[in-house]
């Protein structure tokens, strides 16, 4: 009975932890209750009128199905098409380990009329101008110069900037510690991947350069209705060498795909465990199951699944924050004077928003995925609370300070790899990674940045809780995992706490 004891004595210590964390009280912006027409609210794949506005006694069975969580509640909500939300009861799910979606905390998602929203539009509309620019070339590219100059115009400049500016630099990457170091695509996403008794050669294929979609009022509203589309066409395998090959990496990856293979590379890296690892000083044995590669790669895979329940707490029972793509639809509709949605002139205003019309004969935002968005809210991004979890378990189990040996970048095709001469450390490859993909699914039009930047966040959070509890499952005395967070602050888990 004594091992059943302990066992109990264990999992009662975890839960007791996780139920005295906090991190804040959770707030929406408000914007649901402060527009009649929710037209600041997620509604894709229910019924809408010409301007894609939401029936509002449809909106309001779905709100009523939220508020109850209850199974029959959502078989009752009216949808115009074929698509189905992408799984709304599972805000309600309960995990037995680690931080509970429902007691993660973000900040109220950026209003829908705020010039930081308007900003971050700017950024996207320029994103999808430029999705066919090589990250190589971004130093010399007019386009990207050009965006340059635009995102520098606006109040609220959204990502990284040097003295106060935008560059090409700093534009459109993340904003975690070393994200502005090398090559734009992190080394984990372009080195091979050891897989069991072969490699995988990371090569993804990709639509044809200005292939994008809902770039018509037409086909745009069609899919605010829930039509399926014609899937999209794809080839030429290369390298992710710009916006849309990694685009389309985060469109069809699964849940945890990039860390599971970022695992494997660093298993692969001699004395790559963190520098506190017990087993580095051991003259007898090795990690396996417990502080060894199982262990790695079964957190990995746990977290990723656990953070999803934190975004998806976050996506329907707080923020039901609007898709770029219907933000973009409302833009189109009120520089065509069909109906004044108080959006910012300055966006209004912008040449990215000029590029675009001459472009495209609209004013709405290209996107990469002939579907749009999910059929879920936007804000947080799902890819980035799983790129926030799983890389904080790959830098409490792995030695951030180590350098990435060989690295590489890509030729401007992508049909290549070259060497990189820089010194590039494993932590930074990490959050490098974790906003490549997080951000990426901003290149495609589906996500604003703030959703992938403070989704990271969120992740990151349930990821400490899981590694807080499990830190009380070793028999081994160690002194406990050590990592660096998202925001440049160091943390040691160990004996069920983050100190």
């Amino acid at each position: 009975m004594t091992r059943q004891a302990d066992a109990l004595s264990v999992r009662t210590q975890a839960a007791t932890t996780q139920s005295n964390v906090t991190y804040g009280t959770q707030e929406t912006n408000g914007d649901e209750g402060l527009y009649a027409d929710y037209r600041a609210s997620f509604s894709k794949g229910m019924p809408h009128n010409n301007l894609g506005e939401v029936d509002t006694s449809v909106y309001d069975t779905y709100l009523n199905a939220l508020d109850t969580g209850v199974n029959q509640d959502f078989e009752a909500i009216t949808m115009a098409g074929t698509r189905k939300l992408a799984n709304p009861q599972g805000a309600y799910r309960f995990e037995i380990c680690g931080l509970d979606s429902h007691k993660t905390f973000m900040r109220p998602a950026p209003a829908f009329e705020s010039l930081e929203t308007a900003a971050e539009m700017g950024e996207l509309y320029w994103k999808a101008l430029c999705r066919d620019v090589p990250f190589s070339e971004f130093g010399t590219n007019s386009l990207v110069q050009a965006a340059v100059t635009d995102l520098n115009k606006f109040s609220q400049t959204v990502g990284p900037k040097s003295g106060g500016q935008v560059n090409t630099s700093t534009i459109f990457r993340g904003e975690t510690p070393g994200d502005l170091v090398g090559p734009y695509i992190s080394q984990f996403l372009l080195k091979d991947v050891p897989y069991g008794n072969t490699k995988i050669e990371q090569k993804y294929e990709s639509a044809a350069a200005g292939d994008d979609f809902m770039t018509d009022t037409g086909s745009w509203l069609s899919i605010q209705n829930g039509t399926s589309p014609t899937p999209l066409t794809k080839g030429n395998a290369r390298y992710i060498n710009d916006a849309r090959a990694l685009s389309e990496f985060v469109h069809l990856d699964y849940s945890f795909q990039a860390y599971l293979n970022a695992a494997l590379i660093l298993l692969t890296v001699p004395n790559s465990f963190d520098f506190d690892n017990v087993y580095n000083e051991y003259n007898t044995q090795g990690g396996f199951t417990s502080l060894g590669g199982p262990d790695v790669l079964g957190m990995v895979a746990k977290a990723g699944n656990l953070a999803l329940t934190g975004a998806w707490y976050q996506k329907w029972l707080v923020h039901r924050r609007l898709r770029p793509e219907v933000y973009g639809g409302r833009l189109h509709y009120q520089i065509t004077g069909e109906k004044d949605y108080g959006l910012p002139t300055e966006l209004v205003n912008s040449d990215a928003i000029a590029q675009t019309f001459a472009n495209r004969g609209s004013y709405l935002l290209s996107q990469a995925y002939p579907e749009g968005s999910p059929t879920h809210p936007s804000y947080p991004a799902g890819h980035a609370t799983i790129a926030g979890a799983c890389t904080t378990i790959l830098k409490a189990f792995f030695e951030e300070s180590l350098p990435v040996p060989n690295p590489v970048k890509t030729n401007a095709s992508g049909s290549a790899l070259q060497s990189y001469s820089g010194r590039l450390t494993i932590g930074d490859e990490l959050n490098k990674l974790a906003n490549n993909i997080a951000l990426g699914r901003d290149w495609a039009g589906v996500h604003y940045r703030s959703d992938g930047v403070d989704g990271l966040l969120v992740g990151e959070q349930q990821a400490l809780g899981l590694l807080q509890d499990y830190s009380i499952t070793y028999n081994e005395a160690f002194n406990g995992m050590n990592l660096t967070k998202f925001d440049g602050t160091t943390v040691n888990i160990n004996n069920g706490l983050v100190t």
